[in-house]
């Protein structure tokens, strides 16, 4: 089976229900969020089974109920002994499950951090004056170039995740995200659509939430990475406990490379790759990405029970 990697999707995954069948099954599933509630003081089970989904929804739940159930998920897999991955990953948020999971930070550590990064996210830009839109079938250079030419100077738009060879995501503010979404209709693309998130996120009008959360990065403490997680904004290089607080930093205004990402993966000889979270988001990039690539879900009961006859082995 070759090298497994393991990753993780970020926020847009959630859904209210998500998360029960593995509740009722699985003790470590259950700790975890019990673990998670006491910590924070916030009972994020009950908003993942109940929602309502506009709680859900709202930034600062949507980041900590992921980061739950994918570190929840995640911890039932290492109960059943198939999830110690050569390679780790994850797209944005899920990069915080990915650093879990490579040993370097603990449950309150990795919960406070990802909720400070989306107050901090939250905070930075009013609501309804930035945007995001996915657009599908133009190449890198196309959205390249229509980055440049819808952006301005006091509206700026900015390439948030480059995740395939046929899409991408721009990020800023609304006005230049509505510019280029009509741009790139025009010129032939096969899918334009505004995505339903408050917060403009990997773009330069986070600047300031950067900056402020260069001050919470600085309270955590890494350890070392127990195995290689491959960092957003620089694939080439892995996550330490040097590095760690920088990269964290960059992420929140530096796009998302997944489409590197993979490709390194495939470098490293990983040929099964398992997408652990509330909805299978990453498997279609990957499949655009590197066709030859086996992927393996794992976001409720059933998918868990398929999942129990790989072991995955450094």
């Amino acid at each position: 089976m070759g090298k497994v990697g393991l990753v993780f999707p970020g926020q847009g995954s959630q859904f209210v229900g998500m998360g029960g069948d593995l509740c009722e099954r699985h003790q470590p599933f259950r700790n975890v969020f019990a673990r998670t509630r006491k910590i924070l003081g916030t009972d994020i089970l009950s908003l993942c089974l109940n929602g309502p989904r506009e709680a859900l929804d709202q930034t600062v739940n949507t980041q900590l109920a992921v980061l739950t159930f994918e570190i929840a998920a995640f911890e039932t897999l290492r109960e059943l002994n198939v999830a110690t991955p050569a390679v780790v990953a994850g797209h944005s948020l899920g990069e915080y499950s990915a650093i879990y999971a490579s040993g370097a930070l603990g449950l309150e550590e990795v919960l406070t951090l990802v909720r400070s990064r989306a107050k901090r996210h939250e905070e930075a830009v009013p609501q309804g004056f930035g945007a995001m839109a996915a657009i599908v079938g133009l190449t890198l250079d196309q959205m390249k170039e229509l980055v440049t030419e819808c952006s301005g100077e006091d509206e700026p738009v900015d390439l948030a995740n480059i995740n395939a060879p046929n899409q991408a995501v721009v990020s800023g503010h609304s006005s230049a995200v509505l510019r280029l979404m009509e741009r790139a209709k025009e010129i032939g693309a096969k899918l334009v659509v505004r995505l339903p998130i408050s917060a403009p996120c990997h773009c330069r009008l986070l600047a300031e939430a950067s900056a402020l959360f260069r001050k919470d990065l600085e309270k955590a403490r890494f350890r070392s990475f127990e195995r290689p997680v491959i960092p957003n904004c620089e694939p080439a290089v892995f996550y330490s406990r040097e590095n760690a607080a920088e990269l964290l930093r960059r992420q929140i205004i530096s796009p998302v490379r997944w489409q590197e990402t993979v490709e390194r993966m495939a470098e490293m000889g990983v040929e099964t790759i398992v997408e652990v979270g509330p909805r299978r988001v990453l498997s279609g990039l990957i499949k655009n990405i590197r066709k030859e690539m086996r992927l393996v879900f794992v976001g409720d009961a059933e998918s868990l029970g398929r999942c129990g006859e790989f072991v995955c082995a450094a």
